[in-house]
């Protein structure tokens, strides 16, 4: 049995795990802006070809001048974005996070989850194992088997 101690403590560490989860989301969008922002400088490029193609060398020229290869922020392209949020947030965030797992929860991740997956299911109703049946990665966890 757990202390009130200990449940306040799961708790506190599955709040961090969410707010991780909020911040990879936010990664990967901030990724799709950097991927998004390459591929519009090319298509920018494209067009003024185009431009120069349809006999307007002047606009693709302009447009090659101001546009293509432009920082989207002061300095900076996407690319060095990504790099500067992976260097000063990213890791900082993820790092206290699995410090939090291994002080308080021996390094097991999803924790809350797990004891929400427990109470939730339907033992011995297919689809609710606790489980696979055949476990492939060790890493995953010694659970015995589901009793159903």
């Amino acid at each position: 049995m757990t202390t009130a101690e200990d449940e306040a403590l799961i708790e506190a560490v599955g709040k961090a795990s969410e707010a991780l989860e909020c911040v990879e989301r936010a990664r990967g969008h901030l990724y799709s802006f950097h991927q998004l922002m390459g591929h519009s400088d090319l298509l920018f490029g494209e067009a003024a070809d185009m431009l120069r193609e349809a006999g307007q060398p002047e606009r693709a020229d302009e447009l090659e001048r101001q546009i293509v290869g432009r920082n989207v922020i002061d300095g900076r392209w996407s690319f060095q974005i990504v790099e500067e949020f992976d260097d000063l947030y990213h890791r900082a965030v993820t790092d206290s996070v699995r410090q939090l797992e291994q002080e308080f929860q021996g390094g097991v991740r999803h924790v809350h989850e797990a004891r929400m997956k427990e109470d939730r299911r339907t033992r011995s109703l297919p689809g609710h194992e606790r489980r696979p049946a055949a476990v492939h990665d060790r890493s995953l966890g010694d659970h015995p088997p589901d009793p159903g």
